[in-house]
């Protein structure tokens, strides 16, 4: 059976006048041990002791202290919820178990009463207080939440309400072990509990029968130790705030080290750090110090208040963001209505206004004094939020997490660049080697043989003679080509060229490529090669050798992958970006178009360094990129595929005229 009904709330309907106060565990520990003592101290008989425990587990912490009371009465009872093995027992003393749904489970009670004085504690724990002790342990591991445990009820030395407590607890005793019904009516008779006389009658008869009124001095010990408790539990609080302040921290930071990717970062403590503070919003942006604007892409919203991310948000007239760049540390608004840095710029009241903001943090993320970021709470509701020392130091403990996320994703990303760099050399190491392996060794096998037959072989035929000269000298040439395009490409690539720019006709530069082709070509037979470049077309300005050199390896290249009878177009317009663009157009074997970019690498043969009939080095489009991007243009590719032929596009600047050159032009039109 179980007991729904309160004792103290009969108590409180029984004797009106009776006030209840708040107790903690810790007072409530303080004044039962009192009460104990002062059993244990007394050198009269038989006092009535009744003790009632909410759990077990809080009557096994004083189970010695009542058998030491039990050597000084037979009338002591106590009552407890079971857990493991407390039940109905009479040994040392009697043991009453009730059922864990009975409303004692909720009190805690002491009674103490002798012929010359009285005591009773008749307490209630509050609800809060429970729901708060279910949840603690599992927040704050290991940190002890009975102490903080809060309690309603009377505690007094008044003979009348003890005798009254004294009579609700032991009808409660006889329910659960009516065997104890002889020895509590001795109790009862013994000290007037119950019967006809009424409460105020006790009270006349009994009231303070003790020798000395101790009530101020234990009312003064009951304040005292109520201060320590509050302080005590206030200082429970600053333990829990740092516990979820170091949590959030080292949460954060495996986030950190679980991720390199700095927007993944940085959402998530935006989304921490707003939900852990109760932010309406909470922003988080990269930001330089001589940024003028910055990008919202983090963001932590409240349910109803209006979004910022993927707007632009202005920091040139931002006069936080600009007091937070000078001191280098974070800017707190208590009140955006009446802090005088926001009432007196138009921008940020503004900002203050349109997005509702009340109370405003502006916190920069620093490495090594570089200001990479910052991070921003608001709060837009009433009052004003209050800025507490713990607040800003977590908020000020995330931002210094987020900087050195920050770095090491940059130091990531610049690892990766330096891998791909590494890869890169690689590879130009591997394709040096086997451009040098076939492109040295197979001439240089040739010139050492038709050197060996004429030396060897005195008497040689006059004709053979002149095919082993003429074989010798053309792969010497190959031999020199390769070694001038290694040297073009390097002193390109080191930045060791000198540009002399100048005005220049581009028909005379073409002229000039193709003659140096006739002249290397004059035993090969070689496409049909027309020119359609339009008089009108105006001067460029450019480095006269190198603009030759690219159109020369551009009409060669175009000259190895088209067939004789195949043609070869060279056509330049102006475009709309004061450039003119050449082309350079062949009707050859074309170009896959998942390789019209990497035709412009180091190296790169369509069919392979070892094994191809075009011949050449595999560099001439790569140092045709460097020359063009030197003089600030541009060089790409186009085909349809394979045997549609392929398109070789660049640009050059268009050269600027004087205003005599001006004046010259309109004279001869």
């Amino acid at each position: 059976m179980s007991i729904s009904t309160s004792v103290l709330s009969d108590l409180l309907q029984s004797i009106p006048y009776l006030r209840p106060q708040l107790y903690f565990k810790a007072s409530l520990t303080a004044l039962s041990h009192a009460m104990e003592d002062q059993v244990l101290a007394a050198t009269l008989d038989q006092p009535l002791v009744i003790a009632s425990f909410q759990r077990e587990r809080y009557y096994r912490q004083e189970a010695h202290r009542y058998q030491r009371l039990a050597l000084r009465s037979n009338q002591i009872y106590v009552l407890s919820a079971p857990e493991t093995d407390f039940t109905n027992s009479s040994e040392y003393y009697e043991r009453i178990a009730f059922e864990p749904e009975d409303a004692l489970s909720q009190e805690w009670h002491l009674i103490v009463i002798a012929d010359n004085y009285a005591t009773c504690l008749v307490c209630r724990e509050s609800l809060g207080s429970i729901a708060k002790n279910k949840q603690q342990p599992d927040s704050v591991p290991g940190l002890d939440m009975d102490t903080a445990r809060r309690f309603e009820g009377i505690w007094t030395s008044e003979r009348g309400v003890s005798i009254k407590a004294a009579q609700l607890l032991l009808d409660r005793v006889l329910i659960y072990r009516p065997d104890l019904a002889k020895k509590i009516q001795t109790a009862r008779q013994r000290f007037g509990i119950g019967g006809s006389r009424n409460y105020s009658q006790t009270a006349q008869l009994t009231e303070f029968a003790c020798d000395i009124d101790t009530d101020p001095f234990v009312q003064r010990l009951v304040t005292y130790l109520q201060a320590s408790q509050y302080k005590l539990h206030k200082a429970y609080r600053s333990i829990t705030a740092q516990a979820r302040k170091e949590r959030l921290v080292n949460f954060i930071s495996t986030a950190i080290r679980r991720s390199l990717d700095p927007h993944e970062v940085l959402q998530i403590a935006a989304q921490e750090l707003g939900q852990h503070l109760g932010a309406s919003r909470c922003l988080i942006y990269r930001a330089q110090a001589t940024d003028t604007q910055a990008q919202i892409k983090h963001e932590f919203l409240m349910p109803g208040i209006l979004s910022i991310s993927g707007q632009t948000w202005e920091l040139d007239n931002n006069l936080l963001f600009q007091e937070v760049v000078q001191k280098g540390e974070g800017v707190c608004v208590a009140d955006t209505q009446t802090d005088a840095r926001v009432t007196n710029s138009a921008t940020l009241s503004l900002i203050a206004k349109k997005f509702a903001i009340r109370s405003w943090l502006i916190e920069p993320v620093l490495f090594q004094g570089r200001l990479l970021g910052i991070v921003e709470l608001h709060y837009c509701s009433l009052p004003p939020h209050e800025w507490q020392p713990g607040e800003l130091d977590l908020v000020e403990a995330i931002a210094t997490q987020m900087g050195a996320a920050l770095i090491q994703a940059e130091a990531y990303a610049n690892l990766e660049d330096l891998n791909q760099q590494l890869e890169a050399l690689d590879r130009t190491r591997s394709n040096l080697i086997a451009i040098t392996g076939h492109e040295l060794r197979t001439p240089l096998s040739t010139i050492q043989v038709c050197l060996e037959s004429l030396a060897s072989e005195p008497d040689m035929p006059l004709e053979l003679q002149q095919v082993m000269l003429s074989t010798a000298l053309s792969d010497s040439e190959r031999m020199r080509k390769l070694v001038q395009d290694f040297l073009t490409l390097s002193n390109l690539e080191s930045g060791r060229v000198e540009w002399h720019p100048e005005s220049l006709t581009l028909q005379e530069c073409v002229d000039l490529a193709l003659s140096r082709l006739r002249t290397r070509s004059s035993t090969e037979e070689i496409p049909q090669i027309k020119t359609k470049i339009a008089q009108t077309l105006p001067l460029v300005r450019a480095d006269g050798d190198w603009l030759v050199e690219v159109l020369a390896k551009l009409i060669d290249n175009a000259c190895k992958f088209t067939p004789s009878p195949g043609k070869i177009t060279i056509t330049a317009a102006q475009n709309r970006n004061q450039m003119v663009e050449v082309t350079v157009a062949d009707t050859g074997r074309g170009i896959e178009t998942n390789r019209l970019e990497i035709v412009f690498d180091r190296f790169y043969q369509e069919e392979g360094a070892l094994r191809r009939t075009a011949g050449g080095t595999g560099l001439g489009l790569a140092i045709c990129r460097q020359i063009v991007h030197g003089w600030g243009g541009d060089i790409w590719a186009k085909s349809m595929g394979k045997d549609q032929g392929s398109q070789f596009h660049f640009t050059i600047p268009i050269a600027q005229m004087s205003k005599e050159e001006k004046r010259t032009k309109v004279k001869s039109k």
